[in-house]
């Protein structure tokens, strides 16, 4: 008992790399998000063309993140970046509505995948702080989340622009992520 407990909190208070794939739409906000948490402050960006990688600290967490573009071209080649993978950050544009059934489509598609069945799945609902923006009830519905039965999920109205709900759902992937390592040590 006394050595599953020591493993047990080794796994909870040691840092810990995992990788973290950030994908949505283009014009999501997902490099504006990416460069929130890791210099804590919103940056000047263009289209990702490719992708970003960045070592982020948050917690007792480290992060390998990599932002991948998400224009219509660029989508198909995500897949080649989930082997490994520990969760997902699916960040959705809360004014685009004409795109919701886009988004649904691709991260449907995407969490089908083998390659990320147990990865983690948390959906920033961005751009709160723009008129019109939809909460994370509708867009969860619109992403039919509530059909995800058999993985661990939240969803997180935030703004990346202002920093507003981004630690409430780094805050859960980092709980997530704890509970996760424990129970596999067990």
């Amino acid at each position: 008992m006394g050595g599953s407990w020591s493993r047990i909190m080794s796994v909870i208070w040691a840092k810990k790399e995992i990788r973290i794939l950030i994908l949505g739409l283009d014009n999501a906000g997902k490099t504006t998000l990416l460069y929130r948490l890791k210099i804590g402050e919103v940056v000047s960006t263009i289209p990702t063309i490719g992708f970003n990688v960045e070592s982020v600290t948050y917690g007792k967490l480290n992060f390998n993140v990599w932002d991948l573009g998400g224009q219509t071209s660029i989508r198909p080649y995500w897949r080649c970046y989930y082997a490994n993978t520990a969760a997902v950050i699916f960040v959705i544009d809360s004014t685009d509505l004409d795109r919701l059934s886009t988004a649904q489509e691709e991260l449907a598609a995407m969490l089908a995948e083998e390659e990320l069945r147990d990865a983690a799945l948390l959906v920033f609902a961005n751009k709160q702080d723009q008129p019109g923006a939809k909460g994370a009830g509708e867009i969860s519905e619109a992403l039919r989340l509530g059909d995800l039965k058999d993985r661990n999920w939240s969803i997180v109205a935030c703004s990346a622009i202002d920093g507003r709900g981004v630690d409430e759902g780094m805050d859960w992937l980092a709980r997530t992520h704890d509970a996760q390592a424990a129970v596999e040590l067990v």
